[in-house]
């Protein structure tokens, strides 16, 4: 089996704490109840997806953030260059472990005995102090189609190439954040040519790779998983490939790579 991913977890405290995720983030924080979580993501002024994350709201002010990629202390230190005067406390956890839990409704929240579940409504995931996680929430998630972002693709990929409006992990119809001109163009004018894709691979291939047709890059690999059975990936690519490889014409990536795409998704 594939390695497993740390939690690497933010706290956002204080009085201010939900003006401020509002403010800063993609998601529409502001409707989100104590006691739930939801998923968010933090873009640059050029819509671009620095972060993603789940967003749990534990108290009214007071939030954790789960990073689908990325290092929380990395993303603590960008965002207190925006706190200003306002009253909260941006503080990185020490990473800990994700292991898959018991059937949760999707958005809950339990928080007993140290282990903080996300409901995930097949499983849970749950953030432990154990010394190693396991993979066992990893395949439904990707099957799912829930990005988890390697480190080359931060701050390269639009939320529409991964699929986030469906996740409601951007929102249209809430006021200004960075990066939000471009989510409301992309939704009402159409254009992105890159969409995520749920896909089996026939051979091996790693988290960040970039897929290549001779000198055209064409996508990227965001995650893989390997099975007994499978190896699966989540991956983006640009329509015409898909489009190609659904129509059974695909032709081999540079590396001789081919990949049967299961379950595609919109922006």
């Amino acid at each position: 089996m594939s390695t497993s991913y740390p939690a690497e977890t933010l706290l956002i405290e204080g009085p201010d704490a939900t003006a401020f995720a509002h403010a800063q983030f993609s998601s529409n924080v502001s409707s989100l109840a104590t006691g739930q979580w939801q998923f968010s993501a933090w873009l640059d002024p050029q819509g671009r997806v620095r972060a993603l994350f789940h967003l749990a709201r534990l108290a009214d002010d007071r939030y954790l953030v789960l990073l689908r990629g990325g290092v929380a202390e990395a993303v603590a230190e960008a965002l207190r260059r925006f706190v200003f005067r306002a009253k909260l406390s941006l503080t990185a956890l020490p990473a800990r472990a994700l292991t898959a839990g018991p059937i949760m409704p999707l958005h809950a929240i339990s928080d007993e005995a140290g282990i903080l579940s996300l409901g995930c409504n097949t499983h849970s995931l749950q953030i432990t102090a154990a010394d190693i996680g396991d993979n066992d929430w990893r395949l439904p998630q990707l099957r799912a189609g829930w990005p988890w972002l390697p480190t080359q693709t931060l701050n390269e990929l639009l939320p529409a190439a991964l699929s986030l409006q469906r996740l409601q992990a951007v929102a249209i119809d809430k006021g200004c954040y960075p990066g939000q001109e471009i989510v409301a163009r992309l939704h009402y004018r159409g254009g992105h040519k890159r969409h995520l894709h749920s896909v089996t691979l026939s051979q091996a291939a790693n988290a960040g790779d970039m897929l290549c047709h001779g000198d055209r890059e064409v996508g990227c690999v965001l995650d893989v998983l390997t099975t007994q059975d499978s190896i699966a990936a989540l991956v983006v690519l640009t329509d015409e490939v898909a489009a190609q490889a659904r129509n059974g014409h695909p032709d081999p990536f540079n590396d001789g790579l081919m990949m049967h795409i299961d379950t595609s998704w919109p922006a």
